[in-house]
This record gives structure tokens, sequence and C-alpha cells, in this order.
């Protein structure tokens, strides 16, 4: 049985791992080499990095700081904000990153999926999705979601994986940063959508919401920022009381 896995979650923005509520509300949480450590040496599975303002400011995700950040930790690690090509790619694997994400620039030019999966492979590409409820449909938003795109998240999520990724990470707007637990609905259509891993990102708060989101759908992961960035939940009490509820987890 594949164990499933647990990934904190830096936003960075100026350099600093920023956390908010519904995508805005943005407050400061930390350095984020810092967090890396603590959070390569609390047991987390990987870590995803997301540089949230480069799309929007029309610029390339931090490089040197995900060298920084990769020189300090011995775990998986994935990178987006800003990826546009596959030289961009290749810039931040050679940073250090074992993974990317690619989000807005893949809804609007969907065979850069298949480009860079073709050069470096498909376990290199998570596709994220930011995705929120218009009447009673949930839709894809780009531009770190501030804009609504005319497209179905189930459609999307089986048209990335067939153009090429590796991996879909599936984060709730309506959810995000609110603790009140992850969209069990949305998350597991897409995990019978997609025959690749879903990572379940937005709404947790209680180490119960972990619990729900791995009996309630057939998600890998699931990720987290707030409450891990500010001690509300430990990773080692989290995965062990996981393990009591018979959810294979690495301790």
């Amino acid at each position: 049985m594949l164990k499933k896995r647990i990934i904190p979650c830096l936003d960075i923005r100026d350099g600093r791992t920023v956390k908010g509520i519904n995508f805005v509300d943005i407050k400061d949480a930390g350095d984020p080499v810092e967090l890396a450590k603590i959070y390569a040496s609390r047991n987390a599975d990987e870590l995803l990095f997301l540089d949230i303002t480069a799309t929007i400011e029309n610029r390339q995700t931090l490089a040197e700081l995900v060298e920084r950040i990769a020189a300090e930790i011995n775990i998986p690690f994935t990178v987006g904000g800003g990826i546009n090509s596959v030289e961009d790619v290749a810039l931040l694997l050679k940073a250090g990153a074992d993974k990317i994400t690619i989000n807005s620039a893949a809804v609007r030019r969907p065979e850069l999926i298949t480009g860079i999966s073709k050069e470096f492979g498909s376990q290199c590409v998570v596709v994220a999705i930011d995705t929120n409820l218009i009447g009673n449909e949930w839709m894809v938003f780009v531009d770190g979601g501030r804009t609504p795109v005319n497209l179905r998240t189930t459609d999307w999520a089986e048209k990335a994986a067939r153009l090429g990724a590796g991996e879909i990470l599936l984060t709730s707007m309506q959810k995000d940063g609110t603790k009140d637990g992850f969209s069990v609905d949305i998350t597991g259509e897409v995990c019978r959508m997609v025959n690749i891993p879903v990572i379940a990102s937005g709404g947790a708060g209680t180490i119960e919401h972990f619990r729900d989101i791995f009996i309630k759908t057939g998600c890998s992961a699931a990720l987290a920022a707030s409450i891990f960035h500010y001690g509300e939940i430990d990773i080692g009490d989290l995965k062990r009381y996981l393990l009591n509820e018979y959810i294979a987890v690495r301790i």
C-alpha cells in the first residue's frame, strides 16, 4: 500500500513565508529557510514552495532562494510560481528542486505540460489547480485565484493528466485558510477522474480533517500551511494519529 504524504506549503512573497485566508488577507509567517529546516527535521514527507506573486508580477521564481532552501533539507522539494518554459524548469531543477508545479501557464498553454514532461519526466510535473464554486460548479481560477476561467475543474484535471502531468495539486479556494476542513466533494471527484496522485489542499484545521480527506477520497497527500507554520499541529503527532486510524504514513 502506498503511504499517504503530509506536505507543508511555504507560500513566498518578497522572500518571506506568508499565509492568507481565501487567497487574501496575507500575513507574515516566518523565514522560509528556517521553516524548511524545521519541517525536514520533523518528518514532513515533502515541501512545496510557491512564489505566490511571480505570475502576476510577470517574473521568474526566485531561484536563489530555492538554492538556499534546497541546501538545508533532505526531503523532496516542489517549486512553483512564474514558470513559463522548459528553460525555467531547468533553472529550478539545477537550483535544487525535485519537482515543479505550474498553474496559470498550464491553463493558458496546455502544451507546456507535455513539453516539461517529455524533457524531464512526468514525475517532475505537478499541475496545480485553484478551484472555487461558481453557482453549483467547481471552476478553475488562475493568476493566484484572481481570474476565473470557463473551465470545469474535473475536465481540466483529466486533460492535465492526459497531457503528461505526474500529479495534481488541488486547492479549494473556498476553504483556503479557513481551517474548516478540506473540500471532500471536489477532491473526491478529481481523484475518481484521474489515475495520477492528487494532493488535497485548502482548509486543514484539525488532525481529524486529515483523517477525513484520506478516508473519504482517494487523495495521495494532504497539504497545509498555517497550522504547521504557527505550531497548531505537530507533524509527528499528526502521523501517529493517522497510524492509529489505520491510515498508512511514513514515521
